[in-house]
């Protein structure tokens, strides 16, 4: 049984195709997980819900697919950008958002020794803590408190943690960091607006993963959501969105050796430039 985790696809559902035919990937023998960003931008969102919930794939949520569930619950969420009509026109939306729902914003193996989350984790965290406040959130997304919670989901504050925080604005830090965090400050106040690779940022930030004193250090991270970031290997994490929707590429990592063995696929075209 190998077992493979894949970035962003964004409904790059054929890229994906191509991806899992060149690792020989067998449903009936092989895992997979996907670090977000299922759907949004790409062409065909709705086959890859359907896909990654057919082979029950482990699946941790990202900025797009909580904008999915958002979309479907606050219909003004949708931005003209967005390819998400088609999931929710579909006949099997309800399943599928469900299904969608029922997704953790972080994943862990205990027998793998594997981190699975979409984007990052402040300095402040250690795992058993990064596990306690994905709960938090996971709680409410499949509780009856949902409609309150995406109604006041978006916004950049607070952008520093702290154990007193409590409500929508303790919700909205968490589902940050978990879904849109690349760099922070020293002190783990989360720049949000700043999407360049490492080296684009001002002086006093630095990737999530890159402060020496983030706690989270003794775990093995894999993450997405930066596509400018690429492929990187450092810092106790292992970076898997390559930019499948730039006209990049679509990583996929094998988990189940003693250090991830990287599998790439070229996507051969950008498939809906402009849209960030």
């Amino acid at each position: 049984m190998a077992v493979y985790a894949i970035g962003d696809i964004q409904g790059c559902y054929d890229q994906l195709q191509a991806l899992l035919e060149q690792i020989a990937f067998d449903p009936a023998r092989d895992r997979l997980w996907f670090a977000g960003d299922l759907v949004n931008r790409g062409p065909r969102s709705l086959e890859t819900l359907r896909l990654a919930r057919s082979l029950n794939a482990i699946c941790v949520l990202g900025n797009h697919d909580m904008h999915l569930l958002a979309a479907a619950t606050v219909p003004r969420a949708l931005k003209k950008k967005d390819t998400l009509r088609q999931i929710l026109d579909a006949p099997d939306a309800g399943p599928l958002l469900d299904w969608l729902r029922q997704r953790p914003l972080l994943h862990h193996d205990g027998e793998l020794d594997y981190t699975l989350i979409h984007a990052g984790l402040p300095p402040q965290w250690d795992l058993a803590s990064a596990r306690a406040r994905a709960a938090e959130v996971e709680c409410v997304l499949r509780g009856d408190d949902r409609h309150e919670f995406f109604a006041h989901m978006y916004g950049n504050q607070p952008d520093r943690w702290s154990p007193s925080l409590s409500g929508m604005e303790r919700l909205r830090f968490i589902t940050n960091c978990f879904t849109r965090l690349r760099f922070c400050d020293s002190e783990g106040r989360l720049a949000l607006e700043e999407k360049g690779a490492p080296g684009s940022q001002p002086a006093h930030l630095r990737p999530w993963f890159a402060w020496p004193q983030r706690r989270s250090r003794d775990a093995r991270i894999l993450f997405g959501h930066w596509s400018t970031l690429g492929a990187y290997d450092g810092d106790g994490v292992h970076a898997l969105d390559t930019g499948c929707l730039w006209g990049g590429k679509l990583t996929a990592a094998r988990l189940d050796a003693a250090s991830p063995r990287r599998f790439i696929y070229a996507c051969p075209e950008v498939v809906n430039p402009g849209c960030g």
